[in-house]
């Protein structure tokens, strides 16, 4: 029904638009990012920031909790995409738009008995030392 509908639009000339975000006409808020946001966790379980792991790799890049966001991979889609800050994808590969340095490991779950992804963790952080240290607190 909805592509005979898109043909006859489309042969009257008619132009249509797609909404970017439907789900907040569908009663979803656009989450905000707080200022002093420096780190923005993506994850389909977001971790607390009171894990032992996120809190050693907290304090490797000098990021209090108070710095952290944590979202969902369906939550991304709600955040402004102007605002620029660091992001850590565990276990997702979902597409992350804020401009900055962007870490990806496997699931926290899989991070702790995974030596070789704590490592690659490692280079990550290593790779982005500019960004992550050089931050006007």
């Amino acid at each position: 029904m909805s592509s005979r509908r898109d043909w006859l639009l489309q042969q009257m000339g008619i132009t249509q638009y797609k909404l970017r975000r439907p789900r907040a006409l569908q009663g979803e808020i656009a989450i905000t990012l707080p200022a002093e946001t420096r780190l923005l966790i993506v994850a389909d379980i977001p971790p607390t920031t009171g894990d032992p792991l996120v809190g050693d790799v907290l304090r490797a890049l000098a990021i209090t909790p108070q710095q952290v966001v944590s979202v969902t991979p369906d939550q991304l889609a709600m955040l402004p995409e102007d605002r620029s800050c660091a992001s850590w994808r565990l276990g997702t590969e979902a597409l992350v738009t804020q401009q900055g340095p962007q870490l990806s490991t496997p699931p926290l779950e899989a991070l702790y008995f995974d030596a070789e992804a704590k490592r690659a963790l490692w280079r990550q952080i290593c790779e982005y030392d500019v960004d992550f240290f050089t931050h006007s607190a």
